[in-house]
């Protein structure tokens, strides 16, 4: 088994809200009768095994400012392109989403970005800037008209 009940337990701790303070493993590592410095030993082997890949806050974008957003679905000239041109979208710091999907009938749009900016004004200018950095002059902007759900996927 590549990880045993206690790291699932772990995992299930880190993909919630961990407690700001200044020893966020405390009730964790109470709860399991472990030390907070297992605890953090565990979390460390859990990421050198590939089973973490990053650990960070969560941002909710509207409150912090960032109240528009659009995905954007890119149609370069030949697919060929899309993996370049897809590396050049995911270094943009804007832009928190980047996905080469297959391309269904009738929508020619294999890459698809999210943008996350502070007003429309610089949308339109990295959206400018993408399409002529990615030589991509084809897109569409997809706007959200309603939020639904939105929260991370909880795997254990």
């Amino acid at each position: 088994m590549p990880y045993d009940s206690t790291d699932r337990e772990i995992m299930r701790f880190l993909q919630g809200d961990i407690p700001l303070e200044s020893r966020p493993y405390r009730s964790l590592a109470e709860r399991l009768e472990l030390s907070e410095e297992e605890i953090v030993l565990r979390v460390r082997q859990l990421r050198e095994k590939g089973f973490l890949r990053r650990m960070g806050a969560v941002l909710r974008h509207r409150q912090a400012g960032f109240a528009v957003n659009a995905m954007v679905a890119w149609k370069p000239e030949k697919e060929e392109e899309a993996d370049r041109a897809g590396k050049i979208m995911a270094g943009y710091k804007e832009i928190s989403h980047c996905y080469i999907r297959e391309v269904p009938p009738d929508f020619d749009y294999s890459i698809f970005s999210m943008i996350h900016v502070k007003n429309e004004e610089r949308l339109a200018e990295i959206i400018e800037e993408i399409s002529l950095r990615t030589g991509i002059g084809k897109y569409i902007i997809i706007r959200s008209s309603k939020e639904l759900k939105k929260e991370s996927m909880q795997y254990f």
